[in-house]
């Protein structure tokens, strides 16, 4: 019976170790669903109540769980783990343990036992290794029905550990390579691959001027306009025509990152500081450090990311995630964003003394409608870039499409243009682009069609009382606002709210309906 237990244990061994070398070589980004699944596994052969993981800090060689199963497992997860306990001895002698009685252990620490209630008698713990060096510690708690651990056990968590190992340093790799292709693709565009600054209107030529000396100085830049104007090509005027201009510039879309990887992308991190954190990481502010850091959307940055980053612009000096040594850093930030920070401050969605730190010279894009002068050069600018792309030899537009062109209100700004032009090249035939190919409808116009004008001229479906009152703002962009939400809604549920539908009607793109729907805050 013995024996035929014993064969049992080790096909049942053999099969989990297959299914875990399976998973290792299959998958490398998410570790830590394969670091559960070998404890989970440690747990169901060698029959115990609990597991964890713990990752060593090289800083101080204290410990840090990364996996914790069991019935405290979430508990634990928070506490540190001092490097005077058994797991510390264990990463510190690079050797395995098999304690029975834990509380007579000399090196037995009552930290978490404290903290969480949950006592461990019996322990089995042994270190993670990558390439011979200890890295962590895998612990296994509480013999099931009162037994001991033995040194089967221990032979299969020994096992099961160095697979674990494996999988961290495959990991450790993926993330590696991926961080080598992100430094890659920002020194790309750091360096040749600025975009091309097309302009011709009197307003943007009179603030590239003001762009010029602005640039000299080391002063924080907030940059304001609407979606689509391209802030961040001036954000590249201000950083080519400065000082830092051979030092790297870095790009960061603050609302395309939840919050928790945001700072870990912001101010970098150390290994372990979280489950993924699998190796240390430099973040952009030591990346761009003696150049400049762009942050488009500044507006959606967290509460808690905005306090540091403030501590940055007043000390120029942060800590990475997980980490308490302070990294100076020489950094000009540049900020952008399409929403009023001003009434956020006042909401209390946005740090009024950040907003002060950030706005010391603000700059206004003004939207593509209030420089028409920029039309033609970029319609032609993108003509070219998109006849190359599509290998048709177009060689201009036809009077009905810059007609279109003029008198389209052009909500999606320059962005749109962009993408009117591409879908132009597309979809028409050369040597002319005519008007029907950039497939836009004229906005006021189809206003008017939408909703007939009562015998006063005014639209029955919106009235001007609708959109101005004396005792609100009364400014020209306040009411255009105010028309474009009430409009884009109407059109939305004429269409049941299906965004394609709405977008044809509105002659725009489906994906800007929908950047339109979080900017206007249509729900």
């Amino acid at each position: 019976m013995s024996e035929q237990n014993s064969n049992s244990l080790s096909t049942d061994k053999l099969r989990t170790l297959i299914e875990i070398n399976s998973r290792i070589n299959s998958n490398y980004s998410d570790i830590n669903a394969l670091l559960v699944h070998i404890l989970e596994s440690a747990m169901r052969l060698v029959e115990c109540e609990s597991s964890s993981l713990l990752l060593v800090n090289n800083e101080d060689d204290n410990l840090r769980f990364i996996v914790a199963l069991g019935p405290k497992g979430a508990e634990a997860k928070n506490i540190l783990v001092e490097k005077n306990s058994i797991a510390g001895w264990v990463a510190q002698n690079n050797k395995g343990v098999i304690i029975n009685d834990v509380a007579t252990d000399s090196r037995f620490s009552s930290t978490v036992q404290t903290k969480t209630g949950y006592v461990t008698n019996s322990m089995m713990a042994i270190p993670m290794r990558v390439k011979g060096r200890c890295i962590g510690v895998i612990e296994l708690l509480n013999k099931s029905f009162g037994k001991k651990f033995d040194n089967s056990d221990m032979e299969i968590l020994e096992l099961l550990a160095n697979q674990a190992g494996i999988a961290y340093l495959n990991a450790d790799s993926f993330r590696s390579a991926q961080d080598n292709i992100s430094v890659l693709q920002n020194k790309l565009k750091s360096g040749s691959e600025y975009h091309s600054f097309v302009a011709q209107s009197p307003v943007v030529l009179d603030l590239l001027h003001i762009i010029e000396e602005v640039a000299k100085a080391n002063t924080s830049i907030l940059i304001t306009g609407e979606s689509g104007v391209g802030k961040e090509l001036f954000a590249e005027q201000i950083h080519l025509r400065s000082n830092r201009n051979n030092n790297p510039f870095v790009r960061v879309n603050c609302a395309a990152l939840s919050p928790a990887l945001l700072e870990s992308e912001l101010f970098g991190h150390v290994k372990g500081a979280f489950t993924d954190a699998v190796s240390d990481r430099k973040g952009r502010f030591e990346t761009a450090d003696k150049g400049t850091l762009f942050l488009d959307e500044i507006g959606e940055l967290p509460l808690e990311v905005q306090s540091k980053l403030l501590r940055v612009l007043q000390n120029h000096s942060f800590e990475r995630v997980g980490s308490s040594k302070t990294i100076t850093c020489d950094v000009r930030i540049i900020a952008a964003t399409n929403r009023n920070l001003e009434q956020m401050v006042k909401e209390g969605s946005f740090r009024g003394d950040l907003y002060y730190r950030l706005n010391v010279m603000p700059i206004n894009v003004p939207p593509l409608r209030e420089r028409k002068e920029d039309i033609k050069p970029l319609a032609r600018f993108f003509l070219k870039k998109f006849s190359e792309e599509t290998k048709k030899n177009f060689e201009g537009f036809s009077a009905s499409a810059e007609k279109v062109l003029f008198e389209y209100y052009w909500p999606g700004n320059v962005r749109e243009l962009e993408n009117s032009i591409e879908r132009a090249c597309v979809l028409g035939k050369p040597p002319l682009i005519h008007g029907e190919d950039l497939r836009i409808s004229n906005f006021s116009l189809e206003a008017e069609r939408s909703y007939p004008a009562n015998k006063n001229g005014i639209c029955n479906e919106f009235l001007f009382d609708d959109f101005v009152s004396s005792k609100e703002d009364r400014t020209l962009h306040t009411a255009l606002t105010k028309f474009k939400t009430a409009y884009v809604k109407k059109i939305l549920e004429e269409t049941s709210w299906n965004q394609t539908k709405a977008g044809e009607i509105l002659g725009i793109q489906r994906t800007y309906v929908s950047r339109l729907l979080n900017e206007l805050h249509i729900r």
